[in-house]
């Protein structure tokens, strides 16, 4: 069990999948750049948190910017919409009739990508519902902006396992206050810290490599 005062942000689970060093640069160091990418999606984002849209259709109620968190593993965050669905097996609502079952969806810029970076920040937040609400999770949502529709998500133990184990990892750099050093590849000329990354200083020139260069210039 984590105190309140070490929990990390949820969010940081995709920027540390996608590289470990914009995580710790952004969560550690904070600094940050913001690109055309990362305003779109704060854009989508701030219209999914809009907590004056309050939703009840039928048997379905929709909560907007729900506040979320684990102990077990840390972490605290926001969803951007959680669906709470009417059924005759599940949760009770404090001020609500009935029993719900609890759908987590999350707001993304772009299309469905070939990582799971995405799928990683939505189980992570179906953990820490069902351990706030005492309940199971089985699937949830990503809404993706570009193609406007929604891929469902089923939260099986592989994904859940590596949920738990990524936060631990985060928290032992956090603990540190150690910045990883960067693995360039072909993401980090779309990466808004590209600038303050410097990825191509992290790269390591081979002694040879370089005096071949340095005799070849004196020449």
């Amino acid at each position: 069990m984590y105190d309140e005062e070490d929990y990390l942000q949820l969010s940081g689970i995709q920027h540390y999948a996608f590289c470990r060093r914009q995580w710790a640069l952004a969560y550690i160091e904070l600094q940050w750049n913001e690109n055309v990418r990362t305003a779109e999606g704060r854009l989508l984002h701030e219209k999914a948190h809009d907590v004056t849209i309050a939703e009840k259709r039928g048997d379905l109620i929709i909560s907007r910017a729900m506040p979320i968190y684990s102990r077990t593993m840390g972490i605290s965050g926001e969803c951007d919409i959680v669906e709470f669905h009417r059924t005759e097996k599940g949760i009770q609502l404090s001020g609500r009739d009935g029993q719900y079952y609890v759908v987590p969806i999350e707001y993304k810029r772009g299309s469905p990508k070939k990582t799971d970076v995405d799928i990683l920040q939505l189980t992570a937040q179906a953990l820490c519902l069902e351990e706030m609400l005492c309940c199971d999770i089985i699937y949830g949502y990503l809404f993706y902006g570009e193609i406007r529709r929604r891929e469902k998500i089923v939260f099986d133990d592989r994904i859940r396992n590596r949920v738990k184990d990524m936060f631990r990892e985060m928290h032992q750099y956090y603990d540190r206050r150690y910045t990883p050093r960067v693995k360039r590849s072909k993401s980090c000329n779309a990466c808004s810290l590209k600038d303050i990354c410097l990825p191509a200083l992290g790269v390591n020139k081979s002694a040879v490599s370089y005096i071949k260069k340095a005799l070849s210039e004196d020449k």
